[in-house]
């Protein structure tokens, strides 16, 4: 029946080209910002898994920040420990060669002062960004190494403490924040005096920098170890971040394949749908012919 009053097929094909138009409207929206689920109305969980995720990747990447300044404190003070490894062996050569007795004490004493004051040096210049692994006899140091959140969903940044002091060069003075030579490994090589390299004394002298030597090796061995742990959780940080940030695509990422060969779909379908409305409204025209003579 057709009716004057209520025109049902164009209310019919009005509304399915509203629903076309709805759905024309959110993938127009995919294709333009990529993602299947860009609010939380498009999806409440996923939405909130890809937001949290989002954040702690964020996390992530400052803790692999954090590891290279980390890695670079390591690294100075390791070059600081090769470079006085350096040094106190030439002082040893030095000590070896009081044995001929043809050597110049007194020279052999200029040389070794000299060496002392570039260990008291090489300790000062061992700092990055005002940290000094290599001053203070009793202290310890930290780097960050990973961002962990627990099944609770507490978040912690983890640590790893370094206990510097067992093998700082020297002491750290209070006031000036420089060496302080009274205390650290190689306080006993910087008290040597004239009278250490004297005959009869250079045996000592020699087994004073042999402890040296073992103490400088054993910090030395305790950096490299840090390091490589350093590098590598570096590499698991990268790699944690990549695969966070493609967990996070498969929630919330558009298949523009997809969603492009959608949009011709609907494209057509709103073509036919106004078409239909058209046909529709006009219908009602037609009974205007039933009247006429």
């Amino acid at each position: 029946m057709t009716s004057i009053n209520t025109n049902t097929s164009a209310m019919s094909a009005l509304q399915t080209l509203r629903a076309v138009n709805s759905s024309l409207e959110n993938t127009q929206n995919r294709v333009s910002s990529g993602y299947r689920i860009a609010e939380a109305k498009d999806n409440a969980a996923y939405w909130s898994i890809a937001t949290t995720m989002r954040s702690d990747n964020g996390a992530v990447n400052a803790a692999t920040d954090a590891l290279g300044v980390g890695a670079a404190k390591v690294d100075v003070a390791y070059a600081a420990i090769e470079s006085a490894i350096d040094v106190v062996n030439e002082i040893k050569t030095k000590l070896v060669s009081l044995n001929e007795s043809t050597v110049d004490d007194d020279k052999v004493w200029d040389e070794v002062k000299q060496l002392q004051s570039q260990l008291v040096s090489i300790a000062n210049s061992a700092s990055f960004n005002g940290e000094n692994w290599m001053l203070g006899a009793t202290g310890t140091n930290s780097v960050v190494t990973a961002f962990v959140r627990t099944s609770g969903s507490g978040v912690t940044v983890t640590t790893e403490t370094v206990t510097t002091g067992s093998f700082a060069l020297f002491g750290k003075n209070a006031t000036t924040g420089m060496a302080d030579t009274a205390s650290g490994v190689l306080k006993d090589i910087a008290a040597f005096t004239s009278a250490s390299l004297a005959s009869g004394a250079v045996a000592a002298s020699l087994s004073t920098v042999e402890t040296a030597l073992k103490a400088l090796t054993t910090g030395g061995s305790v950096l490299g170890s840090i390091s490589k742990r350093i590098d590598l959780q570096t590499e698991f940080s990268n790699k944690l971040s990549d695969a966070i940030e493609s967990g996070v695509s498969k929630l919330v990422d558009a298949d523009m394949e997809e969603e492009s060969a959608k949009l011709s779909a609907l494209q057509t379908q709103q073509q036919l749908a106004v078409q239909s409305l058209s046909i529709a409204n006009s219908s009602s025209q037609n009974i205007l012919s039933l009247f006429r003579s």
